[in-house]
């Protein structure tokens, strides 16, 4: 079989927002998915001698791909970025200079049939990032209550048909196993009424157990405020979504430690003491024509950027 490449999104974007020059190329930084390494390798591009780079990964393919990498100022950890704070404390780094968050799924991930990731390719239905770990889509449709699935497939899919398909898989699984891709995309099939222009039925529900299965937006909530503890003053963190739960997610963390909480007016403190804004807001980019053109997974993309103004405790 060949190998499976990645082309990793707002290449160039999110690494230019990560603000590697001057002082600040002998960082230490994070890249929070190494994928294939795409953003990783342009990073180590730009470090200096004495910079550090540090990439997490709970797939096992990734982390066999990051191990060709012989660079000194290099380490892969087999892990989810949600595990970045106990890996810091580990290596005995109090605060880092950028960290890079690109979420979702890789291209080789989809591609291969025997993850389980796809609708268009039959394989077994796993869908586990890391498949040594935690349970398969598979096993977990077959003893779910109808209740749980149609809670996942409308709250991680916002699917409108979500109590109807997981009817359909509950009363598929009572006469077969459902074990497949194809096998799980025709019983979601069957019970959409009516389907998006351009998109599979099956795309919704598909997204909404990967998610639930790997537990993303877990990790994700855990990672942005361990990470944003972990950030050092005029530290950067960039973060690439790829759906609405996502974004409104990111946004809000970042909008949330951007705001400045007024103090009560009639209590008697000093100017000094007021609150300052955490976090700087330095914006969002999408990706261009081309590269969607070039990479069409490209298309649902936002990278969002900001930069630490305050230390935890008001100090500049």
């Amino acid at each position: 079989m060949p190998e499976l490449t990645h082309q990793a999104v707002l290449l160039t974007e999110a690494v230019d927002a990560l603000a590697i020059s001057g002082e600040r190329k002998n960082g230490i930084y994070l890249d929070g998915t190494f994928g294939r390494g795409g953003h990783s390798k342009l990073i180590l591009q730009r470090l200096g001698e004495k910079g550090r780079l540090i990439a997490f990964d709970k797939d096992p393919a990734a982390i066999a791909a990051a191990k060709v990498i012989s660079d000194q100022r290099f380490e892969i950890v087999h892990d989810s970025f949600a595990g970045l704070d106990a890996a810091l404390e580990e290596r005995g780094i109090e605060r880092v200079d950028g960290i890079l968050l690109d979420l979702g799924i890789s291209s080789p991930q989809v591609e291969d049939a025997d993850r389980g990731f796809s609708f268009r390719l039959d394989g077994p239905l796993d869908m586990r990032m890391d498949p040594t770990k935690g349970i398969s889509a598979a096993a977990w449709l077959a003893t779910e209550s109808e209740q749980n699935i149609a809670e996942v497939i409308r709250e991680y899919g916002e699917e409108r048909f979500a109590v109807q398909i997981a009817k359909a898989i509950v009363a598929g699984r009572t006469a077969t196993p459902i074990t497949g891709t194809k096998q799980l995309a025709a019983l979601v099939a069957g019970a959409v009424k009516t389907r998006e222009k351009g998109k599979d039925p099956a795309t919704r529900t598909f997204q909404a157990i990967r998610i639930h299965v790997n537990r993303e937006l877990e990790d994700l909530e855990v990672g942005l405020n361990t990470g944003w503890k972990r950030l050092a003053l005029q530290g950067r963190m960039a973060v690439i979504t790829f759906h609405s739960l996502e974004d409104r997610m990111v946004k809000r963390f970042f909008t949330g430690k951007a705001l400045v909480r007024q103090p009560d007016r009639r209590l008697p403190i000093r100017a000094s003491e007021l609150p300052h804004a955490e976090m700087k807001l330095l914006g969002k980019k999408k990706p261009s024509s081309a590269e969607i053109t070039a990479n069409p997974r490209a298309r649902s993309a936002m990278l969002r950027i900001v930069e630490r103004v305050v230390l935890s405790g008001g100090g500049t």
